[in-house]
């Protein structure tokens, strides 16, 4: 099966646009986070999102953790997905489907040892799909994601061979690692923010010489 392939950061109708022109299944649009790249505002979210056709599959990264505040976010920004990027209690999932029923939830998971796997398989009894990311939470100005590092890929490929929930990998992917990363961890989709840019914006020849990796 295909890989899927997320473009993530997404910052303007001409980067969804093209993302999707290169082959892009996922459009991941960034809402304020406490740090990282390629956050936008909730109005801009909107207007790119009515901007593609409508089944194109858009994934909104909300920071929020309260499931009324998260299920407000979705409504604003008009999302079909939301990647949540922290670490939300399992009890409150039950109030996202009641609110959200035909919504895709996807939990990130950041790895950082052997605890991740449990975690994943945690989340895996409730997420429509687990996301492993590089970030660090626990750090006092938390790290959600967008930090462009590699995580131990090994444990990545333990989560999914542990879980039956899809599982997308993301940290520090790039055209010159995806065919290893694709190779080593067996994901069902890749998402990818920083190695397919330049000085923050979308670099074509990036994107393209990253499709060509995955492709072939």
């Amino acid at each position: 099966m295909k890989t899927k392939v997320k473009i993530c950061c997404i910052s303007s109708i001409e980067e969804a646009k093209n993302a999707l022109k290169f082959g892009a299944d996922v459009l991941g649009l960034v809402a304020k986070m406490p740090s990282g790249p390629g956050t936008i505002e909730d109005d801009l979210i909107s207007e790119i999102v009515k901007s593609i056709p409508s089944e194109t599959t858009t994934f909104l990264l909300t920071p929020k953790t309260n499931p009324y505040e998260i299920i407000e976010h979705q409504r604003l920004t008009g999302t079909n997905c939301i990647q949540l990027v922290d670490a939300v209690k399992i009890e409150d999932y039950k109030i996202l489907r009641e609110n959200l029923p035909n919504l895709q939830l996807i939990q990130v998971i950041h790895v950082t040892g052997e605890e991740s796997i449990e975690e994943a398989k945690l989340y895996a009894e409730v997420a429509d799909m687990i996301l492993l990311d590089s970030g660090n939470p626990n750090l006092k100005i938390k790290e959600l994601g967008g930090t462009g590092r590699v995580h131990n890929w090994e444990l990545s490929r333990k989560i999914v061979e542990s879980i039956s929930k899809p599982v997308f990998l993301a940290g520090g992917l790039k055209p010159e690692n995806i065919k290893e990363a694709i190779e080593t961890v067996k994901p069902y989709g890749v998402d990818l923010c920083s190695g397919v840019r330049t000085d923050g914006k979308l670099d074509l020849e990036k994107l393209g010489r990253f499709f060509e990796e995955i492709i072939v």
